[in-house]
């Protein structure tokens, strides 16, 4: 059943919105920055090495490890550091749109989760990682599994937006979907062994780009 519980929180039918959020590939595609196939590859790859998903990714075990411990134990000191953690992945985000993306995402999961039977101990706010990170706990999802499924499930997005954005075709973003699995792999087992916030982000295009969607005359996503 965790193999099957883990492609439902992978499903494009996850009732979280995330179709409806670019982040900030929109703004990159309207400038011309990419604009093909081996570009928006290149820029995947670029993200899941040096960009802001790392981190998130590394936070997911130690978010589920202060979830299980306040969950199960009523660990006052579990939930701090689950608060903690949460907010400073937030504080990592310039972009305003990014940070309500985040945040709805994550509250639309936790809603969902307590319509499937696994509430929080107590009512909290979580955005998208510590949202995540529950629902890898409450499924019953391996660590590994948790950290993979997380950026196999950005990528798919980030594909899903470049289809609606570039001249990409479905079958074109299956077939670089199917490309990136190795490093998605290798970056999840290298990730699940590393301190989130002995990490950082190179992705100073990507923040810019968030930043500047704002701006956009005319957008088709949320971020």
């Amino acid at each position: 059943m965790t193999s099957l519980a883990l492609l439902q929180l992978v499903s494009p039918a996850l009732p979280v919105g995330a179709f409806s959020y670019s982040e900030g590939l929109e703004v990159l595609i309207q400038a011309g920055s990419i604009a093909d196939e081996q570009a928006i590859q290149a820029w995947l790859e670029a993200e899941l090495q040096r960009g802001a998903v790392r981190l998130e990714a590394a936070a997911l075990r130690p978010l589920a490890e202060a979830l299980v411990g306040w969950s199960t134990q009523a660990d006052a000191a579990a939930k701090a550091r689950l608060i903690d953690l949460d907010g400073w992945l937030m504080a990592t985000r310039e972009a305003a749109e990014l940070r309500a993306q985040q945040r709805q995402m994550g509250m639309s999961l936790l809603q969902l989760m307590s319509d499937m039977g696994y509430d929080l101990p107590e009512p909290v706010v979580l955005n998208w990682p510590a949202a995540w990170a529950w629902a890898a706990v409450g499924l019953s999802v391996p660590a590994g599994d948790m950290v993979e499924g997380y950026l196999y499930g950005w990528v798919a997005n980030q594909l899903s937006a470049s289809v609606r954005l570039l001249p990409l075709g479905p079958s074109r973003a299956q077939v670089l979907q199917q490309r990136l699995l190795p490093l998605i792999a290798s970056q999840a087992q290298l990730l699940l062994a590393v301190d989130p916030q002995q990490l950082w982000s190179s992705g100073v295009g990507a923040g810019i780009a968030q930043l500047a969607h704002a701006e956009l005359y005319s957008r088709l996503f949320r971020s």
